[in-house]
């Protein structure tokens, strides 16, 4: 069979269970049905032109069996922690709501929320990429922090800045975390892998998770942000498994996809319902909150 891309090679031992009857089929099941927009292929000497509807179909129906057996090698998972099993939003919005009275200002505290969460993303992005040195997790949300406050308006001295910061000592895990670990540390080994400073890490672990994890790895060991692919097989090395044994859990789908695309599985916690990446590297798991993920595995 040829695509636009050309020809596809697969085994047939991969593809267990295909209601058809194949006379000769040549495809790798994603790249072929993600890359290909229109496709038509020659099935029992008829031909079958694959839609969007069955297109979607025939990578469930194709990769499943796949997929299920890399799970099965999975040994290791690796939690992001901010908005993933601490839930920042949640717990920081009222620190800048009282912040934001204070000064006077009418700003929405969600709102201002999620313009400070989308310019720290951009200020590690920044830090990450011009290479001048890793200024650290809390560093970068200082800045964010700065910007976000000029965005609205709103003066504020480095003193009164810095006596806010404080307020990141306070993070709360979501409620349907510490036991959902419990569950699933009877088969994995559970890591914590985060964008946070290794300090600050040992500080939410210790005194607001109060989870016992195998290791807790700060990217501070490689002085770059998630997603960058140093992080993720850094971890390998240090758990001294392959990459392909480890599957990140994270509710950010930039950190799926940058796991995904270094050879680990991944686990897409979603849980405000966002679309994931438009990327070829998808998550293998996709569930609402760390009690489906549990159910999943």
């Amino acid at each position: 069979m040829r695509s636009s891309t050309g020809f596809h090679l697969i085994f047939l031992s991969d593809l267990p269970g295909l209601p058809v009857k194949i006379f000769l089929l040549f495809f790798v099941p994603l790249v072929l049905f993600v890359a290909n927009s229109s496709l038509t292929l020659c099935l029992c000497g008829e031909p079958f032109n694959l839609t969007l509807k069955t297109r979607v179909r025939a990578i469930d129906l194709l990769t499943r069996p796949y997929m299920d057996k890399q799970i099965e090698n999975v040994k290791a998972l690796t939690f992001d922690l901010f908005g993933t099993v601490l839930d920042f939003g949640g717990s920081l919005t009222p620190f800048i709501d009282e912040f934001l009275k204070e000064k006077g200002s009418s700003a929405d505290a969600g709102k201002f929320w999620q313009q400070w969460r989308y310019r720290q993303r951009i200020e590690q992005y920044q830090d990450s990429l011009v290479m001048l040195g890793h200024s650290g997790y809390l560093e970068t949300a200082r800045r964010a922090f700065v910007y976000v406050l000029g965005l609205n308006s709103v003066e504020a001295s480095k003193e009164e800045v810095d006596d806010f910061m404080e307020a990141w000592m306070e993070l709360s895990p979501f409620p349907d975390v510490l036991p959902a670990l419990q569950r699933l540390s009877s088969r994995y080994k559970l890591v914590a892998l985060s964008n946070g400073n290794a300090w600050f890490l040992d500080h939410l672990v210790a005194n607001r998770i109060n989870y016992d994890f195998d290791a807790v790895i700060s990217v501070d060991a490689f002085g770059a942000f998630k997603p960058h692919p140093s992080v993720y097989r850094g971890a390998a090395r240090i758990l001294e498994l392959g990459l392909e044994e480890i599957m990140m859990v994270s509710t950010n789908s930039f950190d799926v996809m940058g796991a995904r695309m270094c050879g680990n599985r991944g686990a897409f916690v979603n849980r405000e319902s966002l679309p994931f990446e438009d990327t070829p590297y998808q998550a293998d798991v996709t569930v609402k909150d760390f009690s489906q993920l549990a159910d999943a595995l």
